[in-house]
């Protein structure tokens, strides 16, 4: 595959001639890469089963052992990998107890709190290994009260209740899944009086809506027993050590000291069944729920109360510090070492993990074992690649943040780009999200790929249309692994899956049998997922020139103004120092491509000698470091583990994204208060954000002022 080059130099007496043996175009590995003869259907398939084999909850034996599978395929694949372990604050429940009384002659109802193994369930001999439904963090606590039905429990949901005269304080709120993140729903709970709170899985929106629609395994739907679990933790990383990296002897934060920190719920709860909740609902009487906040055609009228059904919720939980595992794979780069390209997916699952996270995690290996295939044929990256397994994402994104926290330099003076993917697979359709600059690449990679579900177009000729126009979401919510990364220290990011929400998430019927019925039957879109990740690694990995392109940053930023300015156009808030400081970056972005198109340009042997590798050094440094000025060393107010000024998650939702974080907040304060006082601080955030933008211009323009 190599290419001879024959050179011939003329001198006054004598001439000569030698050979220049020149490697394959780092292009023909890219064509490699997404060929079939080294894509693998059967190989994805593989290792989804082997993962899937037990349930590995964080800190669990089998997932350890999980993270051993893992450090082989990366080792055979020939690429040098460790695992590094963390000490964290985790959650198990201990014990669980749900009493629901009603008015006599109605004998009270104990719920057993199980899900269902089904006839022929191949996995019914380690179900036992699953934990106990459970929420984790959640506050230990034994309360009884009145129920009181929220919907979501969204902050509108309890306005809606204030404004029907339903009083929840002293009560125990029933909330659906399905709108917010969990963690919100307590938080918004405890903030309306509530003395605990149960959230169940409602037949509407994850059941099929009802009626004679068959289960999970004769439907994709959730079973009537079927749970959703999960973490109520609303912060990021280790809830211990906020800010710093939970190794073995590090400082740590006492259990009261964490509640302080206003990041764990301060009252009981529990996750509970379509079948519990139908129950529970069945006993509340009151005010009719308005229509909108009503079930499926053959579900009970719901009803607001507070009662007359009483609910005891006694929940304890035990908290300890167990050892988590990491495991990181590095390909180091030939001509840029010190240049990294990052890709990450979480290993851990509630139960058994087949869509989240460990079609991700058989994606992630598929990649390994094409790259090491690649080096056999004598591939080398330009810069490092680095392929992290992390731990510990379901309790809060806790493996991935400690490794940035502890690294947190590092990255930040090395990084290109964190690469994610979490649920590679649930069902049809790409979906991606991404920071601004990466935009085209992402675009340019799923051009390049076969949809897996049409050979006759490619991944994006499928998107496109089924959105009718290109959508890439951002990445402001704390949803996954990308989020000290991007949120934490500022570096640019992807991440991409095909399929959107499953019914049958967290649950204990999230295994390799529903995967191979439902989700990716073939295992087609495992490997196009795959492709398109490890393609837009490569890139980054082996371009000259680092593929990024900030007017599409620019663009966007002038469309966050102005949707602002929609929302404030009656108040005294100048938005002219945002519209001048992204001037400046569209200026500064326009220069920048306008030097790479020149330097490309310079083509023929002239430029083989002549070409100062340090100026393209210096250029793809000025715009890998661009993202890292967007952030702020003080943080969001009240929420300063957030660093990133542009996005961020929305303030009573988790897994929302925001944009301009901190102008959000302050806007949503300001319309409650309407003083002047709250006012002039949406001002203080215009400036504080324009600033983060200019300086983002200057470091892209690589020059002082």
């Amino acid at each position: 595959m190599f290419k001879a080059i024959a050179i011939t130099f003329l001198g006054l007496a004598t001439s000569f001639t030698f050979l220049l043996i020149s490697p394959p175009p780092k292009s023909s590995y890219h064509s490699l890469f997404t060929s079939p003869s080294l894509s693998d259907n059967f190989s994805v398939a593989n290792h989804l089963h082997t993962l899937t084999r037990r349930p590995h909850v964080a800190g669990s034996e089998a997932n350890a052992e999980a993270a051993a599978y893992v450090l082989s395929i990366f080792t055979s694949s020939n690429i040098q990998s460790h695992i590094a372990s963390y000490e964290v604050s985790l959650t198990y429940p201990v014990f669980r107890s749900l009493i629901l009384t009603r008015l006599p002659p109605e004998p009270p109802t104990t719920f057993n709190l199980c899900q269902e193994i089904y006839d022929g369930d191949p996995y019914a001999d380690v179900a036992d290994q699953v934990q106990p439904t459970f929420h984790a963090y959640a506050k230990s606590g034994n309360v009884s009260g009145p129920v009181v039905y929220v919907n979501y429990g969204r902050v509108e949901d309890y306005m809606t209740l204030k404004e029907m005269g339903v009083n929840v304080s002293g009560a125990i709120a029933l909330a659906k899944y399905g709108k917010i993140y969990r963690g919100d729903i307590l938080m918004t709970a405890y903030a309306a009086g509530a003395i605990g709170v149960l959230v169940y899985t409602d037949r509407k929106d994850y059941g099929g809506g009802g009626g004679d629609v068959r289960w999970f395994p004769d439907d994709k739907w959730i079973p009537p027993s079927g749970v959703q679990v999960g973490s109520v933790y609303k912060g990021i990383g280790d809830p211990t050590t906020p800010g710093w990296a939970s190794t073995r002897e590090c400082e740590r934060l006492s259990e009261e000291e964490v509640e302080k920190g206003g990041d764990v719920p301060l009252i009981p709860s529990l996750p509970v069944s379509a079948a519990d909740g139908e129950i529970i609902l069945k006993s509340i009487g009151g005010q009719v729920a308005n229509e909108d906040w009503q079930g499926s055609k053959d579900a009970p009228i719901y009803r607001l109360g507070p009662g007359p059904g009483i609910v005891n919720l006694n929940y304890t939980g035990k908290q300890f510090i167990g050892t988590i595992q990491n495991v990181i794979g590095v390909i180091e780069g030939a001509e840029e070492p010190d240049r990294f390209v990052i890709l990450g997916n979480h290993r851990d699952a509630w139960t058994f993990g087949a869509v989240d996270p460990n079609s991700g995690t058989a994606a992630l290996l598929e990649i390994a074992e094409r790259l090491g295939k690649l080096q056999k044929k004598g591939w080398k990256p330009r810069r490092t690649i680095v392929l992290c397994n992390w731990d510990a994402e379901e309790y809060g994104l806790i493996g991935s943040t400690e490794w940035v926290e502890e690294n947190r330099e590092t990255l930040a003076s090395r990084a290109v780009a964190y690469l994610n993917v979490d649920s590679a697979v649930s069902g049809p359709g790409f979906h991606a999200s991404a920071t601004p600059q990466l935009d085209e690449l992402l675009k340019r990679a799923t051009q390049q790929v076969q949809d897996p579900d049409n050979s006759s177009q490619t991944i994006y000729d499928s998107w496109v249309s089924s959105n009718n126009s290109l959508l890439i979401e951002r990445l402001g919510e704390g949803g996954s692994d990308f989020a000290a990364f991007v949120q934490h220290v500022g570096i640019p990011a992807v991440a991409m899956s095909y399929g959107g929400g499953y019914p049958v998430y967290h649950s204990m019927y999230d295994d390799f049998i529903w995967m191979e019925k439902y989700g990716d039957p073939m295992f087609r879109r495992h490997v196009a997922v795959a492709s398109v990740w490890g393609l837009v690694a490569l890139w980054l990995a082996d371009e000259e020139f680092l593929p990024y392109n900030y007017l599409s940053y620019a663009q966007e930023l002038q469309t966050y103004t102005k949707d602002i300015g929609d929302r404030i156009s009656d108040k005294n808030v100048s938005l002219t120092p945002l519209f001048e400081s992204i001037e400046e970056l569209e200026k500064a972005a326009t220069t920048v491509n306008n030097q790479i198109k020149e330097m490309k340009e310079r083509k023929g042997l002239a430029s083989i000698w002549n070409k100062d590798p340090l100026k393209v050094r210096e250029l793809n440094d000025r715009q890998m470091m661009t993202e890292r000025a967007f952030t702020d060393r003080d943080g969001l107010s009240r929420r300063p583990w957030y660093k990133h000024l542009i996005y961020g998650p929305s303030e009573h939702d988790d897994y929302g994204s925001s944009f301009f974080p901190g102008i959000d907040y302050a806007i949503e304060k300001a319309k409650t208060l309407n003083t002047a006082e709250t006012w002039h601080l949406v001002q203080r955030e215009v400036w504080k954000v324009s600033r983060a933008i200019r300086h983002a211009s200057l470091v892209l323009k690589g020059e002082l002022t």
